[in-house]
């Protein structure tokens, strides 16, 4: 917007012209929009001062910003996308008309900005969400066990066929370790033996017979057992 149509525009706005119908104030039923009086002892019609001052030449605004909106563009209403097409972005602002639904004027919102227009009445759009409809308890249940018993069998068949791999480099690790181990555990096991005295040996039995007409050793008799009664037995 230039300065010179921004000047023409204070210019406008300073002569404060309003003209309202005679009586408005009277009676409720009548509006304040204008209505040329027309009675025979009309003190408007006779152009008393105190009554209001009618609409003259000399109220105009200038031809260059008459119908101007104050933003410094010209109001085109607008219906449809296709109203969009051959208006020009600089000079003409657009205002959606009131008769245009949600889902329609979010569109034409959408493609007017990206555009490039300046919408004069420019609004948010709420956007319905769809309710779901409530499951019955029954099923519920049902279908909520079928999914943990789902989700856990996948899981543990995964831990059982899955098994820890050992690289190469933990495995000699471990080898080194344990041969470790095995040699501190002999060492003890060594000094102990060589500190314990040697035991005598057993004398071994010989199994051959004694020759000639020599006989073997008898045994030792063998006690006899006393009775209780203390009657000796027939011998």
């Amino acid at each position: 917007m230039t300065t010179e149509t921004k000047r023409l525009i204070r210019v406008r706005t300073e002569k404060g012209a309003v003209f309202k119908r005679d009586g408005f104030g009277k009676k409720r039923q009548l509006s304040d929009s204008w209505r040329k009086p027309r009675g025979q002892h009309n003190k408007q019609r006779e152009q008393k001062k105190a009554k209001g001052a009618l609409p003259k030449p000399g109220y105009g605004s200038p031809i260059a910003v008459r119908g101007m909106h104050p933003s410094g563009f010209f109001e085109v209403l607008v219906f449809t996308e296709n109203d969009l097409e051959n208006l020009d972005t600089k000079t003409q602002a657009i205002r959606i008309s009131a008769g245009v639904g949600g889902r329609k004027r979010k569109a034409l919102q959408d493609k007017a900005t990206e555009a490039g227009f300046k919408i004069l009445n420019a609004r948010v759009v709420k956007v319905p969400v769809k309710k779901e409809k409530p499951a019955e308890p029954g099923k519920d249940k049902k279908e909520t066990k079928a999914k943990v018993a789902k989700k856990e069998a996948p899981a543990k068949k995964g831990a059982e066929t899955k098994k820890p791999v050992k690289s190469a480099s933990t495995s000699k690790s471990a080898e080194k370790e344990t041969a470790k181990k095995e040699e501190k555990a002999a060492k003890p096991k060594a000094k102990e033996a060589a500190k314990a005295p040697a035991k005598k040996a057993a004398p071994e039995k010989s199994d051959k017979k004694p020759a000639g007409g020599e006989k073997a050793p008898a045994d030792k008799a063998k006690a006899k057992k006393k009775t209780t009664s203390g009657v000796k037995k027939n011998e």
